[in-house]
């Protein structure tokens, strides 16, 4: 599939949104325009789309580094997009990205009932790593 991947524009905010309820990504509990800005403060460059040939915004993915584990999140593909190897080139622009920062090691999660998603990852190398993933709200986005 022919795409750019480049970083977040603003003027892309309404069509990532719709992109990730889309892939089903969103949660009550999540706002996506607040995701977005939280990101934008800290990183703007760790948030990249893919836009094909008609400029239309078909993939996304979301990376971050802390200096220690380097995170996936938010990795969409449209559906109309899927197997055409785009899930593999955010991938690969996340990764590219993430080493370029000296970052070690890649962390990303998966919800557990998503087994598609977890043939994919394994199929680039990723392995169950045997570690539960705890979380806790320190703000509502509700």
């Amino acid at each position: 599939m022919n795409v750019q991947i480049r970083p977040f524009a603003p003027a892309d905010q309404g069509a990532l949104i719709a992109l990730w309820q889309a892939c089903e990504l969103t949660r009550p509990w999540n706002d996506p325009a607040k995701d977005i800005r939280r990101k934008l403060d800290v990183d703007p460059a760790g948030l990249g789309v893919a836009v094909d040939e008609r400029g239309v915004l078909v993939g996304s993915v979301m990376v971050g580094y802390e200096g220690h584990r380097g995170w996936i999140n938010y990795l969409a593909v449209a559906p109309q997009a899927r197997r055409h190897g785009l899930g593999r080139q955010l991938m690969a622009w996340a990764e590219a990205l993430l080493a370029a920062r000296g970052c070690p090691k890649v962390n990303l999660q998966i919800r557990s009932e998503n087994t598609a998603v977890q043939a994919f990852y394994a199929a680039l190398g990723y392995t169950d790593d045997c570690v539960m993933s705890m979380g806790r709200r320190l703000e509502s986005d509700l």
